[in-house]
């Protein structure tokens, strides 16, 4: 069993709970302010002690983010969020501007301090000045290979622990830092309120049909090719990063702890990934693993830059089997074709209860299903399971053909045991 730390993304109170139930050894969160994510439901300053009391009575770290860009005017409100915090207590903070760092230092001087991925560390010296102003952890920029990251590990200090990004989406940017909201919509992805322009569908003028081929000027490298076929062409979009297949060589190069990124996900993408990243841990075969990430709301995966510069850029190894690119070619970073997903599983519904001597259960639907469809069970470290749904009733008792109406509460036939908080799934053709 790996003693990688599996950290998971919570963006409301029942991802919050998702996350913990499928496996998470920390979750990270956000306030309405100062976290990167304000277009997320995010949690409230009042609810927060509580929400932190149920992760540690399960044995789960719950960290909170505080790592927007500060201006003069967000000081006050900042010195009143760090003191918040530290009557509630989380984990460790999530921070990136040194003036947050200076503040929460003397205003919550027991709370540990992880610096942010926005702060772009890249070398060793520069984790070592961090560690210096009472940083712990180090969430490690995106732009590093596994080699460099292997060579700050052993230049820094033993106690300093470095953290790592291994599945979800990544940006056309500096470690997070873009520009592109702001001018294009006048909001800050700096400041939590990312439109994510990257993903829109850019087209050329008059809307001519176009295929244009340009590198950098000098190089003798391979040429990107941008196509203009009526429809647009996404040239900013970055594929989704995926790393599940290499959590043993992450492990052995010095990090301490995994992340997955998605707040702003659904409760499925957050099921998901995180029971899928818990099992890779404790040893089951990549095949279920990849097979599972495949399942959820996805762009097409990549390694991004973790591989560069090392013969481990073998060019798909699991990268055949499951339509994912894994290689150092530039243009296997990009899906410039599409700026949406695919998906092979939906939520059909949540499990709320079960009465093992009638084999029903008691399920929130999510999705419209029917009787004679089946329906898949995911379930913590338990993806295997599926049955026919043979009989929808209300609760009062109201048979039904069809589950038709989101959030109703209905009992089905469920031949097979679940418990409250697993996720029935629609799985459509694999390969």
């Amino acid at each position: 069993m790996s003693k990688l730390e599996l950290l998971a993304p919570a963006g409301n109170i029942e991802r919050f709970r998702t996350a913990i139930r499928f496996g998470a050894d920390a979750v990270y969160m956000g306030l309405p302010a100062f976290s990167l994510r304000n277009l997320a439901d995010n949690f409230s300053i009042e609810t927060l002690p509580r929400t932190i009391g149920h992760a540690h009575e399960r044995g789960v770290k719950v960290y909170v983010t505080v790592n927007s860009f500060i201006r003069d005017a967000d000081l006050g409100e900042l010195k009143n969020t760090l003191c918040a915090l530290r009557e509630a207590a989380p984990d460790a903070l999530i921070v990136n501007d040194p003036a947050v760092i200076r503040l929460a230092r003397r205003l919550a001087p027991e709370l540990p301090l992880h610096l942010s991925t926005q702060a772009n560390t890249l070398n060793s010296e520069a984790a070592a000045f961090w560690f210096d102003q009472g940083i712990s952890r180090i969430v490690l920029a995106r732009e590093l290979t596994l080699d460099e990251i292997r060579l700050i590990r052993s230049r820094i200090p033993k106690e300093l622990e470095l953290e790592m990004f291994v599945h979800g989406a990544m940006c056309v940017s500096y470690s997070g830092r873009c520009l592109l909201s702001n001018y294009i919509d006048g909001r800050d992805s700096n400041r939590g309120e990312c439109v994510q322009p990257c993903r829109w569908n850019y087209e050329l003028k008059e809307n001519r049909v176009l295929t244009a081929e340009f590198r950098e000027h000098g190089r003798n490298g391979e040429y990107f090719t941008v196509e203009d076929d009526g429809k647009g062409s996404f040239i900013l979009n970055s594929r989704d990063m995926c790393l599940a297949p290499y959590l043993r060589e992450i492990e052995e190069a010095g990090v301490s702890c995994i992340k997955i990124e998605g707040r702003m996900k659904s409760i499925l993408y957050v099921a998901t990934a995180t029971n899928a990243y818990r099992m890779a841990l404790d040893g089951a075969p990549v095949e279920t693993v990849m097979r599972e990430l495949m399942r959820l709301s996805h762009r097409p995966y990549t390694t991004g830059f973790t591989f560069r510069e090392s013969e481990k850029c073998r060019g798909g190894t699991y990268g055949k089997s499951f339509n994912a690119m894994y290689g150092e070619n530039p243009a296997e970073l990009m899906e410039y074709r599409t700026g949406g997903y695919t998906q092979q599983a939906k939520i059909a519904a949540v499990v709320l209860g079960y009465d093992s001597a009638k084999a029903e259960a008691l399920i929130e639907q999510r999705n419209n299903f029917k009787a004679g469809e089946s329906l898949n069970i995911l379930a913590p470290g338990d993806v295997s399971r599926s049955f026919t749904v043979t009989g929808i009733r209300t609760e009062e008792g109201e048979e039904r053909a069809s589950a038709p109406h989101p959030a109703e509460r209905l009992m089905i036939h469920c031949p097979e045991p679940v418990a409250p908080g697993d996720i029935l799934r629609k799985i459509a053709a694999e390969g």
